[in-house]
């Protein structure tokens, strides 16, 4: 769904989606930048409608509303032509209300109607990176959470650029499986430890205790083992051994600008050379004792030699 963008920004999207076989199954709609603002206003809408049409067969929908920002542009243009009275920003005061409507429609269906779901992921454009301006605070506060992406993260090379201290879940741990969430539970606790710790500590660390060193240390490790190469997804075994290399501090000791090579590595060492480490993972989705020390021990291994 893409509303208010520039053509050439939706094209090199299709040809993306195209290159790697996704649009077998995908319907893009687009309201560009180009178009009128009822045209904009409509699209998501549209696009919505379609998606309900393929619940109601039974099947799994993701939409994707790029974005809702350039769709309340739309609507606040049309409502300050219709002479409609201007609230907060010049935007008319319904504006949360469309877009709870349009958000609201994404669910689950029971078996009795099908089992079918619409899964919706909207995208909000910020100013200067203010998550409190009025649309985005909107619209965080309809969803189940948000991931922040900045821009500063990502001119440094940490892609995907998430600042982990404004990015929350409100679903949590329950729409994980239970061998991520073994393996990654404070992660994001020890990210966001790291990333206060890292500003104090570029004054110098001469006068860190041991302690603390060896934190900001983890947390380095942890922002390049979160690095990831555009347009090559993990499946869960490979998470579950990524992160739980990382968490029982296996990684220590390997240079940061290796960790790439020991990820990539390892997992497939651990593929190659114990299969039944990875099909217990993909039987149970768990992470059981018995698995870890198997786990614990291949990856000690492996380190030995790549080292």
């Amino acid at each position: 769904m893409a509303i208010g963008q520039k053509q050439s920004k939706v094209s090199e999207v299709v040809g993306s989606l195209e290159r790697y076989g996704a649009m077998d199954h995908t319907i893009v709609v687009t309201a560009g930048a180009a178009e009128s603002a009822p045209l904009q206003y409509i699209a998501p809408f549209a696009g919505c409608a379609m998606a309900e049409e393929f619940m109601e067969q039974g099947k799994d929908v993701l939409i994707v509303y790029d974005d809702l920002t350039k769709h309340s542009w739309a609507y606040r243009q049309m409502s300050l032509l219709l002479r409609r009275p201007a609230g907060r920003e010049a935007f008319p005061g319904d504006v949360f209300y469309v877009h709870s409507r349009l958000l609201e429609r994404a669910a689950r269906l029971d078996d009795e109607h099908g089992g079918g779901s619409i899964t919706a992921l909207p995208v909000i454009e910020t100013q200067a990176g203010d998550v409190s301006a009025y649309i985005p605070t909107n619209v965080i506060s309809i969803t189940d959470g948000q991931i922040f992406l900045e821009s500063d993260l990502f001119n440094s090379g940490i892609r995907p650029a998430i600042n982990v201290g404004l990015s929350v879940s409100r679903v949590g741990s329950s729409a994980q499986t239970r061998s991520v969430k073994k393996v990654a539970g404070s992660l994001r606790i020890d990210l966001a430890q790291y990333r206060e710790l890292a500003t104090f500590a570029q004054f110098g660390t001469s006068d860190l205790d041991a302690a603390t060193r060896a934190q900001l240390s983890q947390g380095q490790m942890a922002v390049e083992v979160l690095k990831q190469p555009q347009y090559l997804p993990l499946n869960l075994v490979q998470e579950t051994i990524i992160l739980y290399a990382l968490n029982a501090r296996h990684t220590e000791g390997i240079d940061l600008d290796r960790v790439g090579d020991f990820e990539n590595q390892l997992v497939r060492h651990i593929e190659a050379s114990h299969p039944e480490i990875v099909a217990d993972i993909n039987e149970t989705s768990d992470l059981t004792d018995d698995t870890e020390a198997k786990l614990s021990k291949a990856i000690q291994d492996f380190k030995s030699t790549f080292v």
